[in-house]
């Protein structure tokens, strides 16, 4: 049903207000609604008063819906305004209009729309202290979000300085893991060698340019008279005399363990840091190291000094190491013997001490005339070196000429020597072979101890290894009697005595080295051995050697039995001999 008025006055504007009131309220439309739609409805009508004119006002209830129009009366082109509402209850009754001056409608729309505002104003103070809860709910939470961001802003910092505590811890075991394999490498490398000429070389090496600019080793003379041609920077003057480190620059550098001085006249603008090398006693000299940067770091100077301080250990070994080699090597050759000369027979020798380690000492070899006429040849090896080896070495050679004094074969030569060095030092040992020329004999007699067996060149150039059955090492906890062996010796022939040196290589073993000194003993022709037998024993050990590092003495002794001598040697003794 619709029901439509006509508006052109307040009056018609307030009886379309109320009736619509009363029919929203007959159609049970909320209260809630019903004064939405109302003040809505006088909104549009207070706009429609103040154009002018004429309105038509259509009220329809239909289908659930109340609905209100409001349109120009008549139609001028503008659009309809309208506004609905859900009617629950559409079958309230016929719509009623509100008599104009009835002042009973008047009033009781008034209570209506009185009644109509104060719900609407209770919801609004519920909807109020809902805002008010939710407001101060919002506000604690705002609290709570900024006191959780403070919270995750303090731990995103700890978490931050945890990180950087863990970088820098990180990097310092890392600088720490460096400098420490750094020391550990070259503390190896400068205590595997015993030259101190090159320690002093590798040293600078090793430090420039990562922990130093420049390196400069100063070395004491072997009178420790502290003193060169070349000027010294006075912190390392300073260093030499009181064996501590130094460090000279324009600002003191705070390094533990270590003196500041004023910046150094010959490097002004440098950072110096001046370490002795130190020893049992006195330092050997000074290392003066120039900074990479402005500065060195702390723990860089700690390594350093202690890279210097084992450099100096090293120096110390590779002097004192020298120095017994220099004595023991001269103590062997002053006790090698000069060959005899007899008629018939050449001796040639040659000596070489070893060019790596402390090796000099142990090989011997010598050749002397016995009572009979004989002529005894022996090359041997003594367990261990340095001096204590030469010094036992002595011994054998003076007790081996004693014993031969009485005769003896050699196998009887080696059996004394044997019981005499199983006396003389129960823990040392030694190997030999020892050959015996006879006057007027053409047969070689010899006899071996451990030792490698000698090689033996016929005149016609065919090489054969005298490999009877020898006896044990000399000196071992065994009673032993050493055989004799004899082969026959034709002129021309030559007889090759030899220490281990010569042949033996550890990847290769000691045979190999036997069969290339019997190969390089057979390209000899006959002419060269009889006309230079020393140039022939030069020739022997240039091979041989070649691929040597040579860290063993070589003992090598050539008998040659001259090719024009006939069938026997020179029968008698020279004097003096």
């Amino acid at each position: 049903m619709n029901h439509t008025w006509p508006i052109s006055t307040v009056s018609d504007a307030a009886r379309a207000r109320i009736t619509t009131a009363r029919v929203a309220a007959a159609c049970g439309v909320p209260p809630l609604e019903r004064t939405r739609m109302a003040a809505a409805l006088s909104a549009r009508l207070r706009r429609c008063l103040s154009k002018g004119g004429g309105w038509r006002f259509v009220l329809t209830v239909a289908r659930g819906s109340l609905r209100v129009e409001v349109s120009p009366s008549p139609a001028d082109g503008e659009r309809p305004w309208c506004v609905t509402a859900s009617c629950p209850e559409p079958g309230a009754g016929p719509v009623c209009d509100a008599a104009a001056g009835d002042a009973t409608a008047l009033a009781e729309a008034l209570l209506g729309a009185d009644e109509d505002t104060a719900l609407v104003l209770e919801r609004l103070a519920e909807q109020e202290e809902l805002v008010a809860f939710h407001r101060e709910e919002l506000h604690q939470t705002n609290q709570g979000v900024l006191a959780l961001h403070a919270e995750l802003d303090a731990a995103g910092r700890a978490q931050r300085e945890a990180f950087a505590a863990e970088r820098t811890a990180r990097r310092e075991a890392e600088d720490a893991r460096r400098r420490l394999t750094f020391l550990a490498d070259a503390s190896a490398t400068l205590t595997a060698s015993l030259n101190h000429e090159e320690i002093a070389r590798l040293l600078p090496e090793l430090l420039v340019p990562e922990y130093a600019r420049t390196a400069d080793v100063w070395l004491f003379d072997a009178e420790d008279e502290r003193v060169s041609s070349v000027p010294r920077a006075a912190a390392a003057v300073i260093a030499a005399r009181t064996g501590r480190p130094q460090y000279a620059a324009a600002h003191p550098g705070g390094l533990p363990g270590v003196d500041d001085q004023p910046p150094s006249a010959l490097h002004p603008g440098r950072s110096l840091l001046c370490v002795p090398l130190p020893t049992r006693s006195t330092p050997l000299g000074v290392v003066t190291l120039t900074a990479p940067g402005e500065r060195w770091n702390p723990d860089d100077a700690v390594m350093l000094v202690e890279l210097t301080r084992r450099a100096g250990g090293a120096l110390d070994n590779a002097r004192r190491f020298e120095h017994n080699r220099d004595i023991a090597e001269t103590l062997q050759r002053a006790l090698l013997t000069d060959l005899p000369t007899i008629p018939g027979l050449r001796l040639a020798a040659r000596y070489l001490p070893a060019t790596y380690g402390l090796n000099v000492g142990g090989d011997w070899y010598d050749a002397f005339r016995q009572p009979d006429g004989s002529l005894i040849t022996v090359i041997g090896d003594v367990t261990g070196h340095g001096l204590h080896a030469a010094v036992m070495m002595s011994q054998l050679r003076t007790a081996l000429r004693a014993y031969a004094v009485d005769g003896g074969s050699p196998g009887e030569l080696l059996t004394r020597l044997h019981i005499f060095l199983h006396h003389l030092q129960p823990d040392l040992y030694a190997t030999a072979v020892i050959a015996r020329f006879q006057p007027g004999e053409p047969v070689l007699t010899w006899a071996a101890a451990g030792h490698p067996p000698p090689v033996l060149r016929g005149p016609d150039g065919r090489v054969r290894t005298l490999d009877a059955k020898p006896g044990a090492m000399l000196g071992i906890p065994l009673h032993q009697e050493i055989a004799d062996h004899t082969v026959p010796l034709e002129p021309g022939s030559t007889l090759a005595l030899y220490t281990d040196g010569l042949v033996e290589r550890r990847a290769q073993g000691i045979d190999p080295g036997i069969e290339r000194l019997a190969a390089a003993l057979g390209s000899f022709r006959a002419e060269e051995l009889d006309a230079d037998l020393d140039g022939s024993a030069e020739r022997i050990l240039d091979p041989m050697l070649s691929d040597s590092e040579r860290d063993d003495d070589v003992c090598l002794l050539l008998c040659h039995v001259g090719s024009h001598t006939g069938s026997h040697l020179g029968s008698r003794p020279r004097p003096g001999s």
